[in-house]
């Protein structure tokens, strides 16, 4: 039985993914869905980023971008990934133009982890529905978007993934949506995504709280200085 190809790019051609990156983005963030939405049949993914410069993530990792904001095709799906350089991200005129038209145009509009607040900030999650870290959850009220407590929430075609590792369960539900459940599957079996963990404590709701009060403090400051620039992005567009 061969697989069927649901949609595609609203032009026939291969369907255009890009994912934003910025310094200090969070490596899995983007590495995990990466990994399978650039799998996805009649796609072409791109990695784009403001310079050709490489992007320094939060591992020893750089990465090459394939395109600048200037030489970046039209996109089908936008996919924003967090990390700790979202507030500089947010705060950076050019990046956040780029989001702001770029998600505008496409048709499917993505996050993982605190990108949602890049989404936000761009005025992309006003009235939706939204997840992102959960640390970080309360800050997207400052987006005019409502935390919904999931590891992956859709809204229309707006995806949004929560923390870090959320993303893969995220890549494999735009799949879906995108390319039908078979596509999904199929990926989810070539890459061999069977989670067994060795500690069911993965969120807060889970965690011992000795765990949760020593974690909390590592994002105070990004908190912080986030909320800061959603706050200066949201002003700045009214």
């Amino acid at each position: 039985m061969g697989v069927q190809v649901v949609a595609g790019a609203r032009d026939g051609t291969k369907m255009k993914i890009g994912f934003l990156l910025f310094p200090e983005v969070t490596q899995l963030d983007f590495t995990g869905p990466l990994q399978f939405l650039s799998r996805l049949p009649g796609s072409e993914t791109v990695l784009i980023a403001k310079s050709n410069d490489p992007i320094k993530t939060d591992t020893p990792m750089r990465v090459l971008p394939t395109h600048t904001f200037d030489t970046a095709p039209k996109l089908d799906l936008l996919c924003v990934p967090g990390g700790f350089g979202t507030a500089a991200a947010i705060a950076d005129k050019e990046t956040l133009r780029f989001v702001r038209e770029a998600g505008t145009d496409a048709e499917y509009v993505t996050s993982v982890c605190t990108g949602a607040l890049v989404l936000g900030a761009a005025g992309l999650l006003e009235g939706k529905n939204a997840t992102t870290h959960w640390a970080y959850t309360d800050l997207l009220e400052l987006c005019g978007a409502t935390h919904v407590d999931a590891r992956v929430v859709r809204d229309g075609n707006t995806f949004t993934g929560g923390g870090v590792t959320a993303g893969i369960d995220f890549a494999l539900t735009v799949a879906s949506a995108i390319k039908g459940e078979t596509v999904a599957q199929s990926l989810q079996l070539g890459l061999e995504y069977d989670p067994s963990p060795p500690f069911d404590m993965g969120h807060p709701s889970k965690a011992p709280e000795q765990i949760l009060e020593a974690l909390k403090p590592r994002y105070i400051a990004s908190r912080e200085t986030t909320a800061v620039a959603i706050k200066a992005a949201r002003n700045t567009a009214l």
